[in-house]
């Protein structure tokens, strides 16, 4: 049953007290009617159902009856840790265990061992005391135990007066009977620590391990636990108990979380040809020497996932690495996962170099879906040095708290919406206002030439040349006529756009709708006016196209007519008499073209008014649009507030985040650095400058330079006059600049005493790439992937903060790291270690070189190859037990 090529540490259900046929009939006085060879078979058939693949045997002081259980589950691939119960000096009972491979007649020298030879009397008391029991079963036996029913009679809480049993070093674990929340107040004290007379470091392990009578037990949760291994075995199974806190689950504990996970990473061709890597859900680290290919894999994976680099150099760096181990074979990268964005649907992307990703769905279909877009949208990964370029910048510290805001896609939507049409309308602003000062110089002159026909009235001209005026009017009139059947032709053309789209409404679109039926009644009332709406479209066609065919003999007519007006006015202008050196056609002329100017400009002065309507329409529209950015932008404000309170009690003594309105001004220096006259020196005031908006700047510069520079903003005077210079378009483009809001972040530096926060730029690079990781470790359903962290990382925040977290945090995110720290995939108990060499032919990652910590191999590899070697490994066995 169990996956002897497991590669990564996983929960094992382990049912550590099982009996064997005999024994319900010896100490229950039940007989459940089966011989040794069915009762072994049922408890196989039960291991099964109940999916155990652990089983320890633990009869009374004896081993008799042992062997075949063995036997049978062995041989269907359950591991089984052969031994016995039994009791001390004290009466308090003890589960023994021993490795795999002990032979029953070792079994039962290590009863005789201790003072228990008679199978017949497995309830007498050993000749140890407890203290001496502990000392012989681990150090001379070598063998595991734990205290049986603690809290129950016989067990080593009930009895009293045995802390000294409970706080022995030695005592691993104890079995309870469901969790700690259902044990009496008394006995509940004790197992949190809580208790100053039993208190001890590290706690006690609680497991379940019910008495197993009969088969039917093991169906029973108090009867098993699930122990963290990557292959079951006794070394395994001891190491657990070394971290507890990590390798030991109750049943209650074993809920299913729902996050992202990459399940596996192969790459065919190339220097990693071969690879197959099955990772865990949990903490993942590759190791391996300088060279050993460690950046190379998780820069394949990137290329696979297509996540982009944050840095320019980071990405130069990265193509260079996938191209040189995947393009000269033309390799390509498989990755297999599942999607949390897609209700854990299980996915695998293929990705050939030079090609874009391939995604396929768990029908074997090609998928429209993106890796980085669809898949894992919150992914995050961060090359050597990239978590440092995100520390730099301020901006981006800001967008990592996005993920903790609400999502309110139509808050989101709306703010793109406004600015969006505030440019629009700074456009057509412009534009009405460019059109509203053309009218006007237009009717400027007016007057100037309205004098001018004076002087020639004082000639005597108006009444003698009265159809001059009467033939310019009907000359302005003529085409009129042609542009308002037009402009009904246009208007029928925008109406026609409007008419109701029925897409949504389609058969396709309501298949398997609950009301689908008076869906459908209502597209056929829409269809209907659709239908009747393009008969009177039609009809406005005829309409225009008969008012056209009409008007264009009329148009002919008058031409013609005002044709024969002018050359009758040619032969007025010939009797004039000559004047200032003029004929007479030279005057007529004149007030003929003068005449024809003013006619012209009239029509303009009720331009005039809809001009000046029109703009105050977008002026009002701007204001409406403005208004409505500031209410969205101070409740985006108020969203990140709301949620960096949530956050500083989350982070209490490690991070304290302020939120700075308006503070990310960047988008408004470099507004300002393309005025004339204006760089980079002269805007660094705007960095700093306290209270600065962009509407507060915007008002100031309407009001003149002395408002700008009574501000205590501190722009140089060159600045302030540059920006009094800005045009009404400008101001627009100003106007609409979003600023955002800062993220400041202050670190406790201390590692006792009383909390030391100091802000991000006075961090060390070390300290400054700490506290943002201690936000990336936070509440994503998507994984978090770093090449060598500890590059940029404070070494001691490494081991008392940053590991904590991940041990908590890994139960609910996946998290990959390339790393040379022992302290993460150690003390962070890394699920799965893969171990990279470099060859002369190309890297390895073969399965042996993967697995946990509690493989002798992988223990061994990780000893030669993370920092500090050997040595440090020693140090930390004797400190820390592994």
């Amino acid at each position: 049953m169990t996956d002897r090529q497991n590669t990564y540490a996983r929960f094992w259900k382990c049912a550590l007290q099982v009996n064997p046929h005999g024994y319900s009939g010896r100490y229950r006085g039940q007989d459940h009617g089966l011989d040794a060879e069915a009762y072994a078979q049922a408890l196989l058939d039960a291991c099964r159902k109940q999916e155990i693949d652990v089983v320890g045997l633990a009869d009374h002081g004896s081993v008799a009856e042992s062997e075949t259980i063995r036997q049978t589950l062995t041989a269907a691939g359950i591991v089984v840790f052969p031994g016995f119960e039994v009791a001390t000096t004290e009466k308090v009972h003890w589960v023994c265990l021993f490795p795999e491979d002990t032979e029953e007649r070792n079994l039962e020298r290590y009863l005789g061992k201790l003072g228990l030879t008679d199978p017949e009397d497995g309830v007498r008391p050993s000749k140890y005391g407890g203290e001496d029991f502990f000392r012989v079963l681990s150090d001379e036996l070598g063998g595991f135990f734990f205290a049986a029913h603690a809290a129950n009679d016989n067990g080593v809480l009930k009895r009293g007066q045995l802390e000294h049993l409970w706080k022995n070093p030695l005592l691993k674990a104890a079995q309870i009977p469901k969790s700690i929340e259902y044990l009496d107040a008394q006995y509940k004290q004790i197992f949190l620590n809580q208790n100053p007379d039993y208190h001890r470091e590290p706690r006690v392990a609680a497991i379940n391990a019910k008495d197993v009578a009969k088969p039917e037990d093991l169906a029973n949760p108090k009867a098993s636990t699930f122990i963290k291994m990557t292959r079951p075995c006794f070394d395994s199974f001891l190491l657990a108990f070394k971290d507890p806190e990590s390798r030991v689950r109750l049943k209650h504990q074993m809920q299913e979380q729902f996050y992202s996970r990459i399940e596996s990473i192969r790459i065919e061709g190339g220097y990693f040809d071969g690879l197959d890597a099955r990772l865990s859900g949990h903490l993942n680290t590759v190791i391996g020497g300088r060279g050993s290919g460690k950046s190379t894999f998780l820069e394949c994976l990137r290329y696979a996932l297509d996540i982009q680099h944050k840095v320019p150099d980071a990405e130069k760096l990265g193509n260079q690495i996938v191209a040189a181990n995947l393009g000269k074979d033309g390799g390509r990268v498989i990755v297999e996962l599942c999607s949390a964005n897609n209700n854990m649907e299980h996915y695998k992307i293929i990705r050939r170099y030079g090609e874009p990703p391939r995604v396929i769905d768990k029908h074997k279909n090609e998928s429209t879906l993106h890796p980085r877009n669809n898949l894992l949208p919150k992914a995050e990964f961060y090359g050597q040095n990239e978590i440092y370029e995100l520390a730099k910048d301020p901006g981006a510290r800001a967008r990592i708290l996005d993920r903790f805001l609400p999502q309110d896609a139509e808050k989101q939507s709306r703010l793109g919406a406004v600015l969006r049409s505030l440019a629009e309308n700074g456009e057509q602003l412009d534009k009405a206002q460019k059109r509203k000062e053309e009218i006007e110089i237009q009717i400027a002159e007016l007057p100037r030439l309205q004098e001018k026909v004076g002087q020639f009235k004082e000639q005597g001209l108006e009444q003698k040349l009265q159809l001059v005026p009467l033939l310019e009017k009907e000359r302005q009139l003529v085409p009129r006529m042609r542009q308002e059947v037009e402009r009904v032709q246009d208007a029928r053309r925008h109406f026609e756009d409007e008419l109701p789209d029925l897409t949504f409404l389609s058969d396709k679109a309501l298949e398997g709708l609950t009301h689908a039926d008076r869906l459908r009644q209502g597209r056929q009332i829409l269809e209907n006016l659709a239908a009747e709406l393009r008969r009177k479209l039609d009809e406005i066609d005829t309409a225009a196209i008969a008012a056209g065919t009409a008007l264009t003999p009329i148009a002919e007519q008058l031409k013609q007519a005002m044709a024969e007006s002018a050359a009758q006015l040619e032969k007025e202008f010939a009797k004039l008499p000559a004047m200032a050196g003029k004929t007479g056609q030279e005057i007529g002329r004149a007030y003929q073209s003068l005449l024809r100017e003013i006619e012209r400009i009239k029509p303009a002065e009720s331009q005039l008014q809809t001009a000046n309507a029109a703009v105050d329409e977008l002026k009002q529209k701007r204001r409406n649009l403005l208004g409505e950015l500031a209410d969205l932008r101070s409740a985006r404000t108020a969203a990140k507030r709301k949620a960096v309170k949530k956050l500083n009690r989350r982070l209490t003594g490690k991070l304290r985040i302020t939120v700075v309105s308006d503070g990310l001004r960047r988008p408004l220096q470099e507004f300002l650095q393309c005025l004339p006259g204006v760089g980079p020196q002269k805007t660094k005031w705007v960095k700093d400058a306290p209270e600065l908006t962009v509407m507060g700047l915007v008002a100031a510069i309407r009001e003149g330079k002395d408002a700008l520079l009574n501000k205590q903003w501190g722009l140089p005077p060159s600045v302030a006059e540059a920006l009094t210079r800005l045009n009404a378009a400008q101001l627009h483009e100003l106007e609409a600049i979003d600023i955002e809001d800062r993220v400041d972040i202050e670190l406790n530096v201390s590692h006792s005493g009383p909390d030391r926060f100091r802000a991000l730029k006075r961090l060390s690079i070390g300290q400054q790439c700490t506290a943002i990781l201690h936000l990336l470790l936070l509440d994503n359903p998507d994984p978090l992937i770093m090449d060598q962290p500890e590059d940029n990382l404070d070494n001691a925040f490494i081991a008392e903060r940053i590991v904590k977290e991940l041990r908590s945090a890994k139960t609910e995110r996946q998290f990959l790291f390339a790393t040379h720290n022992a302290n993460i995939p150690v003390f962070g108990d890394a699920e799965w270690i893969g171990v990279c060499t470099a060859t002369m032919d190309g890297a390895k990652m073969p399965p042996d070189r993967q697995g946990a910590i509690d493989i002798p191999e992988i223990r061994n590899h990780a000893a030669e190859i993370l920092e500090g070697g050997k040595d440090a490994f020693t140090q930390r066995k004797e400190k820390y037990g592994y």
